[in-house]
């Protein structure tokens, strides 16, 4: 991957890393399969590339222990939907909202938090520790253009994704370094992902 500033552009690009998480992976509450394979990917790719970068910004799910979070979960006795209602996830007091073991964090420059006490699927609803959302976050970087990896492909990755293309920023999602609930889903989120602009790039 050639970065911004070496190809001659005068993009600034980020990195967004979506909820990698111990419940998003194998084993978790809402696990994926690939997930902890590709949390080691994205590690990887960090190692190889962090310099491209102007910011990394790792998100996640981050729900209060003792609420619904607004609806998000499903009530006690009721079966979620896995559209609008979800079993307990990423509870903020709980290890499924710790980063998924494969994931190495010193190459992150921000962590952002999304969920606390209302339903949130994009890492823009996200906020870092200082309170700021993402989206002041990328622009204090002067960040034009962000590449997009994580979990889930056909929710969260997805949202993020047309979350950054709302805001105009050129966005490319990463090959091989995101994983989905299910290839159907997954399929038709990538999809959509194309329809608003978005480059499917290897990385």
């Amino acid at each position: 991957m050639t970065s911004a500033q070496t190809s001659g552009s005068t993009a600034r690009r980020a990195l967004i890393v979506v909820d990698v998480q111990h419940d998003f992976v194998e084993g978790g509450s809402l696990g994926v399969t690939g997930g902890h394979d590709v949390a080691a990917r994205i590690s990887e790719h960090l190692a190889a590339h962090a310099a491209d970068y102007a910011t990394v910004v790792a998100s996640r799910d981050w729900h209060e222990p003792h609420s619904d979070n607004g609806g998000h979960f499903a009530a006690e006795g009721e079966e979620p939907d896995y559209v609008a209602t979800w079993p307990r996830h990423c509870v903020s007091d709980g290890p499924g909202s710790d980063y998924a073991p494969e994931l190495v964090l010193d190459l992150v420059s921000h962590h952002v938090r999304k969920g606390q006490g209302a339903p949130a699927y994009s890492a823009f609803e996200g906020v870092d520790d200082e309170g700021r959302p993402l989206a002041e976050l990328l622009a204090s970087y002067g960040v034009t253009d962000v590449d997009v990896v994580g979990i889930a492909t056909d929710y969260c990755v997805l949202q993020t994704v047309l979350d950054a293309r709302r805001r105009d920023l050129g966005v490319r999602l990463l090959e091989g370094l995101h994983a989905g609930v299910a290839p159907a889903s997954s399929e038709a989120a990538v999809a959509s992902m194309r329809e608003s602009g978005v480059e499917v790039v290897a990385p």
